[in-house]
């Protein structure tokens, strides 16, 4: 008899309801930010309310804006679940988890993968790169909710980032050509512009791993493969307004910078996602809102629910899901 696996798809999370927002910070401000920066602890819940005026009118202005990465989260765990099952019918079963986000935090659902007879665990961080910040922070919540009682976990394993996998970057590639061929009857590659946005990084973390230096070898790749065709490509960090050292050149600069170069067109594909959130869309919208009046513009969107990314999701745990089947 084989065993049953449960694949843990482990992301963010964003808010459902603007009401959400202090809670989702108070969590965010003692998870996450204080990684790189040590809040006293009294201050954290006046922080969290206070940032959450900021977000309300923010997203108030952004036409009520919400964020789309819950439902796309789903439905990208839906389409790795299904061509899973192609494979292994109801041995396996994928289960999301947030960091901030519940009923889906992960303590919650380990509780729901015991309860539904799962005893192995892959854990697949849905995440670019490896850092503190995303793939570490979830391991530090595992490790945290199965520190009482995790005897019922036989074996567990986890998939790295995959960012350097060629099918991954291929994919980038040739999605990033695809939306950039319409401008090619007004503009000639030279004078396209191609911003590729990652996801921000502060430079000073008490040594732990930031995800800079996957982030910038994931740029590197990408600029290697598009600028025989588009020389003009930038990175562009979507760095969050906290203070200390963070990497450059922001999305802001590396627009001005490509236009400095003669760019009359500029294209903005976020690289560092495979999921829509309020950045992708929001922040990176406010810098071509900033340079609209000068040069033509163009926001892709992350990969989302590309039927080649889900089908590479799920080929990517096979050889980790036959292992723990196979213990």
């Amino acid at each position: 008899m084989t065993n049953k696996v449960a694949v843990l798809l482990c992301g963010y999370g964003e808010v459902e309801d603007y009401d959400e927002f202090a809670e989702y910070n108070e969590r965010s401000f003692r998870l996450l930010v204080s990684k790189s920066i040590k809040f006293p602890d009294f201050s954290i819940p006046w922080l969290s309310r206070r940032l959450e005026r900021q977000q309300r009118k923010e997203w108030h202005a952004a036409n009520h804006y919400h964020s789309p990465h819950n439902d796309i989260f789903e439905r990208q765990r839906e389409g790795i679940e299904e061509r899973l099952k192609e494979t292994y019918g109801d041995d396996v079963a994928v289960f999301k988890a947030y960091n901030f986000v519940e009923p889906f935090m992960p303590h919650q659902v380990l509780a729901d993968i015991k309860k539904q007879g799962f005893d192995r665990v892959v854990v697949y961080p849905w995440l670019v790169v490896d850092s503190v910040f995303t793939s570490g922070l979830a391991l530090e919540q595992i490790n945290e909710a199965l520190n009482p009682d995790g005897a019922w976990l036989k074996d567990i394993r986890y998939l790295p980032s995959f960012w350097e996998r060629p099918d991954f970057q291929e994919l980038l590639v040739n999605y990033i050509e695809g939306g950039v061929d319409p401008l090619l009857d007004r503009y000639v590659p030279t004078q396209v512009g191609i911003v590729l946005c990652l996801h921000g990084c502060p430079l000073e973390t008490k040594g732990m791993e930031t995800g800079v230096r996957e982030s910038t070898a994931l740029y590197y790749a990408m600029q290697e493969r598009l600028n025989r065709r588009f020389p003009l490509v930038s990175p562009g960090w979507m760095n969050h307004p906290v203070p200390g050292k963070w990497t450059t050149p922001d999305v802001d600069q590396a627009a001005k910078n490509l236009i400095g170069l003669g760019a009359r067109a500029l294209v903005f594909m976020p690289i560092g996602f495979v999921t829509e959130n309020h950045e992708t869309q929001l922040d990176i919208g406010y810098t071509i809102d900033k340079v609209r009046d000068q040069v033509e513009t163009l926001h892709l969107d992350t990969l989302n629910e590309h039927p080649e990314l889900l089908g590479m999701g799920a080929r990517w745990i096979h050889p980790l899901i036959d292992d723990l089947r196979a213990t």
